[in-house]
């Protein structure tokens, strides 16, 4: 039996729980000829590791920092993958390989079962490759302003972007909280400030925080939000939506996202009693 090979690149990539979460499909569909591996990854390695793919190779996984360099690898890109610049995941076909991003479906999915479902204002930080994933999401809510709060100034790309979606913008430094309907972070916890000034929630049930950062237990500006009322969605409910899409695109069946998300609360599990 031939195998057929799936992966997840990046760097750093040991906290990875994509592993957990293909593989669990597989099981879940009888793949039983499927692998999907983990596999560090930078910038500097990935054209020469992504050109000496065989023909076993079915899909990869890209997380930071390698989603601008598969999209530009791509035979074909999808039209979310272009809007927002970025790429993490590329499915291979008799046409070669295709550039899709599914972090947009992830945060769609997220924030709806968070209870965010039209969110007028968004304070988003960062402004790089996931933060044009989260713009996208967002405007396909009806989002009408993003204020970005970064350390310098936000990416032309992503300004371009948001102003291609007719959504107003806005710019904030590092720590400068504002009142927003959703937060969403992008960014790593050590780089948020200004964390004693995070707003209290006001609205009934609460604000909703995205923070996409998962792997080691609650980041400070989970621990502030919720300390003011928020509700918190975790990083891993996004990782997990975008990796049911993955596996419909790379296997061409239906997530099973039950599978999926037992283990996924399993691993969890075993890492916080590690």
């Amino acid at each position: 039996m031939t195998p057929v090979r799936c992966a997840v690149w990046g760097s750093p990539i040991a906290h990875s729980l994509s592993p957990v979460l293909h593989r669990a499909a597989y099981a879940a569909l009888g793949l039983t000829d499927w692998t999907y591996e983990r596999r560090e990854v930078d910038e500097g390695s990935f054209d020469e590791a992504f050109r000496a793919l065989d023909d076993s190779w079915r899909g990869l996984s890209l997380t930071m920092p390698l989603k601008e360099a598969a999209l530009a690898a791509a035979d074909q890109v999808t039209d979310t993958a272009a809007e927002t610049g970025a790429a993490n995941t590329l499915v291979r076909s008799d046409a070669g390989w295709t550039a899709h991003n599914t972090d947009v479906h992830g945060i769609q999915v997220a924030l709806r079962e968070a209870g965010c479902l039209t969110p007028s204002h968004a304070l988003l930080l960062g402004s790089g490759a996931t933060a044009r994933s989260a713009v996208a999401a967002l405007a396909a809510a009806g989002t009408r302003r993003i204020t970005f709060m970064v350390r310098d100034r936000v990416r032309p790309e992503t300004l371009d972007q948001a102003g291609r979606a007719g959504l107003e913008v806005a710019q904030v430094s590092m720590g400068q909280w504002l009142p927003a309907d959703v937060v969403i972070s992008t960014v790593p916890p050590h780089v948020v400030g200004g964390l004693p000034d995070f707003p209290p929630a006001t609205q009934t049930g609460g604000q909703v925080l995205l923070d996409v950062v998962y792997g080691s237990g609650r980041t400070p500006l989970q621990e502030a939000a919720a300390a003011a009322g928020w509700v918190i969605q975790e990083g891993t409910a996004m990782l997990l939506h975008q990796a049911t899409e993955q596996v419909r695109l790379m296997t061409g069946r239906p997530a099973p996202l039950a599978a999926m998300r037992a283990a996924l609360a399993a691993a969890l599990a075993q890492r916080s009693a590690g």
